[in-house]
C-alpha cells in the first residue's frame, strides 16, 4: 500500500469513502506479494493487487464494498480454460481482504501516512475473518497503539506480534484465538508492516555510485554517497541520492547505525579508502558487503584485510568482485548486476535463467 498512500490520503482528507483492496497471502506463484493495494472511488483506481490478472473483479468487488460498508475476504485462484474467466493465470492464488475506507472508519490513516513519510516503523493490524470484528483495525508502533480488535487481551496480543514483525520487516496472517491466544486459530489478523526504507550506502564519488545510486533508490533504499573528496562527493553530481557525506568512509560508517538490511558497496578500488573501510564493514551486521575490483585487486585487498585482523568467517561475507556475472561493462550495466546480486541474497534465487529451471518462480515469504 506504500505506493498508493499518499493518494489514498488525498481521498481521505476530502472525506471520500472508498475500497480498499489489499493482498494479505498469496499461494504457489501469485504476481504480488502480501500487501499490495488497490484503492478505488467510483470509477477511479490506483494501485494493483495482480499485475491484471484479476484488477477488474477486483475494481468491481471495491466499488460494491464501498458502497455498503462490509468488508470482503475473497480468494482468487487459477483461471479455467474460459479466457474471460476471473483468475489467475500464472497459476497462483491469492487472498484478499477489501474494505471500506473513510475517516470516520479509518481515523488513524493521516497519522500512519504521516509516520510513513517520516520513514518511521509502524504497523496496521486488520480482523480479516473468525470470531472477532472483521475490519476491526488497530495501528501499532514501536511504543505505543491505538485504536481496538475487540478485546484487550486481543490487542495486547496482536501488540507484541506487530512489534516483533516491525522489527524483522515482515507482513503477513496471525492467528490467535478469540481472546488472543496463539495457540488457537478461531481469527485471522492481517499486520501490515510499514518500516523504514532500508539503506544502501555507496562509497566512493564515482560515475559508477551515481548509476548504483539510481538503480538503489529505484529499488526503494535510502541511498547515501560518501566520499573523503569535496570536489567530487556532491548532490549536484548525485541528485538521486537521498544523502551525499564528505568524510572519510570508514569515518562515516563507524558513526551509522547498520542492520541486517543495510547494503554496503564499496565502489573506491583504492587501498587507502577501501581497506579501512571493509574492516569496518565487515565487522557490522550488513545483509551485504560488496566492493568492486578486477580479481587480482580483490586478492590483495584480501591479503590487506587479513593482516588487519579479519578471520575467514568475516572474510567470506565479502561479494568481491561485485555483482552478479552479466557481462557488465558500462556503469549502468554494472548498476544492473549490483542490484541483481542484491535481489538474489534477499529472496534466494538461483541467478540461474528461469527458462531454464523448474518449479515455483517466486519464493516464499514477503519483506517490506
Amino acid at each position: 500500500m506504500r505506493d498508493i498512500l499518499s493518494q489514498i490520503v488525498r481521498w481521505w482528507e476530502a472525506g471520500e469513502t472508498f475500497g480498499l483492496a489489499t493482498v494479505v497471502e498469496t499461494f504457489r506463484s501469485a504476481p504480488r506479494p502480501p500487501g499490495a493495494a488497490m484503492a478505488v472511488l467510483g470509477e477511479e483506481a490506483v494501485g494493483s493487487v495482480s499485475g491484471g490478472c484479476v484488477e477488474g473483479a477486483v475494481y468491481e468487488l471495491a466499488r460494491e464494498v464501498a458502497a455498503s460498508g462490509t468488508p470482503v475476504l475473497q480468494r482468487y485462484g487459477v483461471s479455467d480454460d474460459d479466457a474471460f474467466s476471473v483468475g489467475l493465470t500464472c497459476g497462483g492464488v491469492l487472498d484478499v481482504f477489501v474494505e471500506p475506507v473513510s475517516r470516520e472508519m479509518f481515523p488513524q490513516l493521516g497519522e500512519v501516512a504521516e509516520t510513513v513519510r517520516e520513514h518511521g516503523p509502524v504497523a496496521v493490524a486488520t480482523v480479516l475473518s473468525g470470531s472477532g470484528a472483521v475490519g476491526a483495525r488497530r495501528v501499532v508502533g514501536p511504543e505505543r497503539a491505538s485504536g481496538s480488535l475487540g478485546l484487550a487481551r486481543l490487542d495486547d496480543a496482536v501488540d507484541d506480534d506487530a512489534r516483533g514483525m516491525l522489527a524483522q520487516g515482515l507482513t503477513g496472517i496471525r492467528r490467535y484465538g478469540p481472546h488472543g491466544e496463539r495457540r488457537l486459530d478461531d481469527l485471522a489478523v492481517f499486520v501490515h508492516s510499514f518500516t523504514p526504507p532500508p539503506r544502501m550506502l555507496v562509497f566512493g564519488a564515482i560515475d559508477f555510485a551515481a548509476a548504483v545510486a539510481r538503480i538503489g533508490k529505484f529499488l526503494g533504499y535510502h541511498v547515501v554517497v560518501c566520499d573523503a573528496r569535496p570536489v567530487f562527493a556532491t548532490a549536484r553530481r548525485f541528485p538521486e541520492a537521498d544523502e551525499v557525506v564528505v568524510k572519510w568512509p570508514h569515518d562515516y560508517l563507524s558513526s551509522v547505525t547498520v542492520d541486517e538490511r543495510t547494503a554496503i558497496c564499496v565502489l573506491t578500488h583504492d587501498p587507502r579508502f577501501d581497506v579501512p573501510l571493509l574492516e569496518v564493514a565487515l565487522r557490522t551486521p550488513a545483509g551485504y558487503v560488496g566492493a568492486m575490483g578486477s580479481r587480482r585487486t580483490h586478492e590483495d585487498r584480501l591479503a590487506r584485510l587479513r593482516e588487519a585482523g579479519l578471520g575467514e568467517e568475516e572474510l567470506g561475507r565479502l561479494r568481491s568482485p561485485i555483482g552478479l556475472d552479466l557481462g557488465a561493462r558500462t556503469p549502468e550495466e554494472t548498476a544492473v548486476s549490483i542490484a541483481a546480486e542484491l535481489i538474489q541474497l534477499r529472496w534466494g534465487g538461483s541467478g540461474q535463467p528461469l527458462s531454464g529451471g523448474s518449479g515455483r518462480i517466486h519464493a516464499p515469504g514477503h519483506r517490506t
